[in-house]
């Protein structure tokens, strides 16, 4: 008993002792808690109350800024792959706007004027007034207008106005030229307007001195950035610039249609494949977010968004064949103009068009006089823009697929088909050329008779397609009529569109009842008017590249094709556009189709017509027989002059046209070749042997030197 009320006594003192222990370990930490508490709470005491606005400061000094890169735009490269348009890296001077004081500002802009003054950098300068001495750059109403807008007395001068600039930007410096500076910013950024996110930019194309200037001295200059741009560049000069096209910064209109993919100070093509292909060749911009301090000092940097480069679009061109087609072109037409040949004409441009005539691929095209699309990037020149705008022979005008002309002799092919597809002639018979074809009163004569007082004679297709006998198309022509000869012309593509994908193509026209009642209000149809038609004058109005494409129709056996100047077009990431993609793009872009006629030719009859070209050519009294007599590969041709009006002296301008296509037994190549007042198809004729020569491989020197020089023929319709 004893024991166990000692146990017990002893049991409680232990309990006792652990509810004390306990309590005081709780004790403790509350007041732990407690202090912990007191801390925290005097801390954020210091940091709201006693540190508030400091931090505050200092947290609204970090700014973050997302910003466009912009992508590499796509290259446009040969069949070989040699790049005429790609791009190289410009950078640019651009400022933001900050958080910094007025005059700190203002001094900014006074360094960053004179460091790229310093370089020979020039900026582009917009405020209206003069320094040494003052004077206003604008006038009379454009004046008044602005003195109105920025409150300035009307009666006010250069140098009052000036001045009030001055204090409006609360510019300290005292020198003018110093003043003139800092305004010319100013007054920028008040017209144009910048933000923490959007940028001025102050110069562009600045050299990789001046980058590595500012960015070593970035403290110097707050707010101020060095974009990264990729710009294009045109590697070839003035070769193939119509085809190319240029680019152009894009408009506000085309700015507020495009928004959602481009920016403001973006490039946009204008023409050509720049044009045609700018959904291709843009590419998708990335982000960039910049990490900077309210003064402008930047902090840090990093990509939010790569940007995707835009796809290289491959030309069927070959630059070989190209340069020297243009080549060429130039030199017959200064030939010509200089007395080369034994007639002088004003020759003023030309066409050059050589097509594959299984693919319909182009493989060159020229047109003469030319541009160089280098000329419009960062903005043309005064003088370019000039010679551009006032030259008569237009460079800008793409010749193979912008203008249409009479084709003359070069569409006999298609009256001789024509003729043979309906009956009206056939392959055997011989008509006489007399020299004189009469309807009625009047007279229609042979240019053979023009040159040497007598007709050909009996002559049947072949000849007179060798011969180029204006006679026997006349009769051909009355023969079948005008329904079933522009019912051909159709077939064989001249008069509508080729679908090429090139900008802005011409139509020309077909000689037809319904054309010339068009034309000529309703005017009725009668037969003379089918007799010239017959010869390829009329209303008969062709581009080099509808020739082409009917030349190339001819050597195929019959098969008319679409001529292209598009390979193929190479994704970024390697693939390959599909080409149901891109004749369905370029089909909705340029608003061409095709048209099936339903018409089928019979090879016998397009053998005649080659044949009768082979004559032409290759046989002693062809048109261009002196021009090809020795060359290595045999070539189908036929020569054309055409009519085109009075010039202001009151002489004849004649058009000359070439075409050919060879080799004559397996057809590769068609050439056409058009000198605008050119004067006899015999002078393009050499045109189209120094593009071949080049084609097959030939020395051209060797080759040049076995043949003869060009020799009139005038083939006159009238």
């Amino acid at each position: 008993m004893n024991n166990r009320i000692k146990f017990d006594r002893e049991t409680s003192w232990e309990r006792e002792m652990g509810n004390e222990q306990i309590n005081f370990r709780y004790n403790i930490i509350i007041i732990l808690i407690y202090i912990i508490g007191i801390m925290l709470i005097g801390q954020l005491f210091n940091l709201q109350i006693l540190k508030g606005d400091t931090y505050r400061e200092q947290s609204n000094t970090r700014l973050s800024r997302v910003t466009s890169m912009q992508s590499a735009r796509g290259s446009i490269v040969d069949r070989t792959g040699n790049e005429l348009a790609g791009v190289r890296t410009e950078y640019s001077v651009e400022i933001f706007k900050t958080n910094i004081a007025n005059e700190e500002l203002n001094e900014t802009i006074l360094r960053l004027v004179n460091l790229l003054n310093e370089y020979q950098v020039t900026i582009a300068d917009a405020f209206p007034i003069k320094v040494n001495p003052f004077e206003f750059t604008i006038q009379g109403e454009e004046l008044a207008k602005w003195k109105k807008k920025y409150k300035i007395e009307e009666e006010a001068g250069a140098e009052e106005a000036f001045y009030k600039f001055k204090d409006k930007y609360k510019i300290v410096n005292e020198d003018v030229e110093e003043i003139k500076k800092i305004i010319s910013i100013r007054y920028k950024i008040t017209t144009t307007g910048y933000s923490t996110t959007k940028s001025i930019i102050i110069a562009k194309d600045v050299s990789e001195e001046i980058v590595a200037q500012i960015s070593e001295r970035n403290n110097e200059f707050p707010g101020v950035n060095i974009s990264e741009d990729a710009a294009r560049t045109y590697l070839a000069g003035s070769m193939a610039a119509h085809v190319i096209g240029y680019t152009g910064k894009i408009n506000e209109e085309e700015y507020k249609a495009k928004k959602d993919t481009y920016d403001s100070n973006d490039i946009i093509g204008r023409t050509g494949i720049e044009y045609v292909f700018e959904k291709y060749l843009k590419g998708e911009d990335g982000e960039k977010q910049m990490d900077m301090a309210v003064d402008g000092t930047i902090t840090g940097e990093y990509v939010t968004k790569n940007a995707t480069a835009g796809s290289d679009v491959v030309l069927t061109i070959d630059s070989n064949l190209q340069k020297v087609a243009e080549q060429a072109l130039e030199a017959c037409i200064n030939k010509i103009k200089s007395g080369g040949f034994s007639q002088t004409y004003d020759a003023k441009g030309g066409s050059v068009v050589l097509m594959n005539v299984n693919t319909g691929e182009v493989l060159a095209t020229a047109s003469y006089p030319s541009y160089e699309p280098e000329w419009f990037v960062g903005g043309i020149s005064p003088e370019h823009w000039n010679y551009l705008n006032t030259n008569p022979s237009h460079p800008q005008l793409n010749k193979s697929i912008q203008a249409a002309y009479e084709p003359g002799s070069t569409f006999k092919m298609i009256t001789a088909i024509a003729g043979l597809e309906t009956g009206a002639v056939s392959a055997k018979e011989k008509i006489n050329d007399t020299g004189v074809y009469k309807i009625g009163n009047q007279q229609y004569k042979c240019w053979y008779y023009t040159s040497y007082h007598r007709g050909h004679g009996y002559v049947n297709v072949t000849q007179a397609l060798q011969h180029s006998c204006n006679y026997f198309f006349y009769e051909s022509g009355l023969r079948m009529g005008i329904d079933n000869l522009s019912k051909y012309a159709l077939h064989f593509g001249l008069g509508r569109k080729t679908g090429i994908e090139l900008p802005s193509e011409s139509a020309g026209s077909v000689a037809s009842k319904e054309t010339k009642a068009k034309l000529r209000n309703g005017e009725g149809w009668y037969p003379g008017d089918t007799v010239i038609s017959a010869i390829g004058q009329g209303d008969n109005n062709f581009t080099p590249i509808q020739i082409a494409r009917y030349i190339s129709s001819i050597a195929n056996g019959g098969n008319v094709i679409k001529p292209t100047i598009i390979k193929s077009i190479l994704n970024s990431d390697n693939t390959e556009v599909p080409r149901e993609e891109i004749e369905a793009y370029t089909s909705e872009k340029l608003g061409t189709e095709n048209v099936d006629d339903g018409i089928t030719i019979n090879p016998a009859n397009i053998a005649i017509a080659k044949e009768g070209m082979r004559m032409a050519t290759s046989e002693a009294g062809g048109t261009a027989y002196n021009i090809f007599k020795n060359f290595h590969v045999e070539v189908a041709g036929k020569t054309g002059s055409a009519e085109a009006g009075k010039d202001s002296n009151n002489n004849d301008i004649v058009d000359a046209w070439f075409v050919c296509f060879a080799p004559y037994e397996s057809p590769e190549v068609a050439a056409v070749v058009l000198i605008e007042n050119g004067g006899h198809g015999n002078y393009a004729a050499e045109v189209a042997r120094d593009v071949l020569t080049q084609y097959f491989g030939m020395n051209e020197t060797t080759t040049v030197n076995e043949t003869t020089t060009a020799i009139p023929y005038t083939e006159e319709a009238r």
